[in-house]
């Protein structure tokens, strides 16, 4: 008598299953809507739902673009406010604090501006981002 181990279970290659267009318009917003917190939010949305949803692809590239061109601007910003800092003496951190600031409120801004418009279903472009991940 042979022993015969038992055949493998079958692979599992199927595909994720889509999003349906209520799910797409969610995860599409919650990626505009987590530029709050930062960058992570939106690559994570990004990474796992981009090929479910193209309204979760493109509102999730989007915000991504534009969290990146937001965390190159506040290191751009810190770059300049230590020079300034420097050279005139620390009396520039008097003032110094404003431009990181006002880059944070205009990405809270943006960012839920971006959140309602996904929410509806209507795709939001930011005023300003650099399109690196195409």
């Amino acid at each position: 008598m042979t022993d015969t181990p038992p055949p493998p279970p079958p692979a599992s290659s199927a595909a994720p299953a889509p999003l349906s267009e209520a799910e797409d318009r969610q995860w599409a917003s919650f990626a505009h809507l987590g530029g709050i917190i930062g960058i992570l939010p939106s690559l994570i949305i990004f990474l796992i739902f981009k090929d479910r949803g193209t309204f979760t692809r493109q509102e999730s590239k989007e915000a991504l673009n534009f969290q990146i061109t937001m965390a190159i601007a506040q290191i751009a910003v810190f770059i300049l406010n230590s020079i300034l800092t420097t050279v005139t003496f620390g009396l520039w951190a008097l003032i110094g604090w404003i431009f990181p600031l006002g880059l944070w409120v205009l990405s809270l801004i943006w960012s839920i501006m971006g959140f309602q418009k996904a929410k509806d279903g209507v795709a939001y472009r930011y005023p300003f981002a650099l399109r690196l991940i195409k």
